[in-house]
């Protein structure tokens, strides 16, 4: 049996996030829908980009971020994702490597481009993605290490990296592996287009015990079971999986496992500032929380924490010491 050197590996969408400041009618002129996330081209990547104000270039994808909060709540952890050799790919490998996350999947030659999120941030703090994949949906599944894999007690999995069919291949090899080694497996389902898309995938994985948890937002979570009714939405999909966990925004957090209820209320935020990359800190202070052994409220604390922090600023990693944030709010 390989032993556990990781607590968490995950494998996502290898991105760098381009942030700028706008108004509610830039948004409108573009043909935007606020608050939401959308897959674009190249070529209207460059387009969207030539309109932008002043940006800020920091490394991102969702499950990277995740990491990046792991790694300063002083746990080990090891990223898959896919980079091209280019000046951004540098960036993000550079970026994850010095956050102390183990990260040795070779740069892709050649087009396309390493991926880009173009992240507009209205005054109320709500952004709107618009990603440009690249090549971070060329991971092929021979680089899936069965050792790696094996090394982590989760294998965390971005439900964003499941729509194109090279990486999704990869993932489910990577399921097959961990579960084979006895390791947990954890989905997060990223966004309600991925659910339109792939739901009946998701659900099957679910009914097959094939995800031990399941990280969602209300919208995500209504989506997948087809439903506007939260609680009837919660109901169902926990019945799937022995630990789900839903955020509510402002209205804090719920966990349900294995037919236990926690709730816990959102921190408070002095300024409310970018809510990208909220959820994937929300899953850090999570993740951090079951590693240590801890009480599920406490896990769900440290989540709300961490999102908390992270919405007080721009870019989705963490810029004050979460972790004694946390010590200070649960000693």
């Amino acid at each position: 049996m390989t032993e556990i050197r990781y607590d968490v590996l995950a494998i996502g969408n290898a991105i760098v996030d381009v942030i700028a400041d706008t108004n509610d009618r830039f948004i409108t002129e573009q043909g935007l829908t606020k608050g939401s996330m959308q897959l674009i081209d190249e070529a209207r990547a460059k387009a969207l980009y030539d309109h932008m104000g002043p940006a800020r270039e920091i490394s991102g994808g969702s499950a990277a971020n995740t990491l990046a909060g792991l790694a300063r709540l002083g746990h080990k952890t090891a990223f898959i994702g896919q980079v091209a050799n280019d000046q951004l790919g540098n960036v993000f490998a550079h970026d994850i490597r010095a956050g102390g996350i183990h990260f040795d999947i070779p740069a892709r030659e050649g087009a396309p481009a390493t991926a880009c999120c173009y992240i507009l941030v209205t005054p109320d703090a709500q952004r709107t993605m618009n990603t440009f994949l690249g090549a971070s949906q060329y991971l092929p599944a021979r680089l899936i290490d069965k050792e790696l894999i094996e090394s982590a007690a989760i294998l965390y999995l971005e439900g964003y990296l499941w729509d194109p069919e090279e990486p999704r291949a990869a993932m489910r090899t990577a399921i097959d592996v961990a579960r084979a080694a006895g390791r947990k497996v954890a989905l997060t389902l990223s966004d309600a287009f991925v659910i339109s898309r792939h739901g009946p995938d998701f659900l099957a994985e679910m009914d097959a015990g094939r995800i031990d948890i399941l990280f969602a937002n209300e919208v995500e979570i209504c989506a997948l079971h087809g439903s506007d009714d939260f609680e009837a939405s919660v109901a169902a999909i926990a019945a799937k999986v022995p630990l789900l966990v839903c955020t509510r925004g402002e209205h804090g957090a719920i966990a349900v496992e294995n037919g236990v209820r926690t709730t816990v209320a959102a921190e408070p935020v002095s300024r409310l500032v970018d809510t990208t990359g909220a959820g994937d800190l929300f899953a850090a202070g999570v993740f951090a929380g079951i590693a240590q052994k801890r009480p599920m409220a406490d896990c769900l604390t440290m989540g709300a924490v961490c999102a908390a922090e992270i919405i007080s600023h721009y870019g989705a990693r963490p810029e004050a010491d979460i972790a004694e944030l946390v010590r200070n709010r649960l000693g």
